[in-house]
């Protein structure tokens, strides 16, 4: 196994971790690919260390229930803003679209068409995360192109 593939036991996979920030629009700011066998938590970490500078007026971020716990308190006190979790609830059966939510797994699902991206075929981070830049690219061209003649 090569050194850029971890196994996550939760999940029960080889291989890379996509963490990925998107706007309410569902297009990607950033991505970033890590190994497997990191935590949600601390890819998180990673990709909110990188993104603090660059966002300054940002201030609330939702995220789903595997970055809860210590990252809360720890994006208030580095970045200053408030990192709320959407959670499903409890009496939830089967497919249910959960508020926020559903726009990352939408630019998920948007991913998931690039033939690319539906496999792991990618051995280093940096070409996976490449590969997500690329594949987003038509769509976000498209939906800037929608938003220019709107305006003009």
């Amino acid at each position: 196994m090569s050194q850029w593939r971890g196994y996550d036991a939760g999940k029960k996979i080889t291989g890379l971790k996509r963490h990925g920030w998107v706007d309410t629009l569902g297009l990607i700011l950033i991505v970033m690919v890590l190994t497997a066998e990191q935590q949600d938590r601390d890819g998180a970490r990673v990709v909110l260390t990188k993104m603090r500078d660059r966002l300054p007026r940002l201030k609330k971020i939702w995220a789903d229930g595997g970055y809860a716990g210590k990252l809360v308190d720890w994006v208030k006190d580095l970045c200053g803003w408030v990192l709320e979790i959407v959670k499903r609830s409890d009496t939830a059966q089967g497919f249910e679209v959960i508020p926020h939510r559903w726009m990352v797994e939408r630019t998920l699902g948007w991913l998931n068409r690039a033939r690319r991206l539906s496999k792991d075929y990618e051995r280093l981070p940096a070409s996976a995360e490449a590969m997500v830049y690329l594949a987003m690219m038509p769509l976000m061209a498209k939906r800037l192109a929608k938003q220019q003649t709107c305006f003009t």
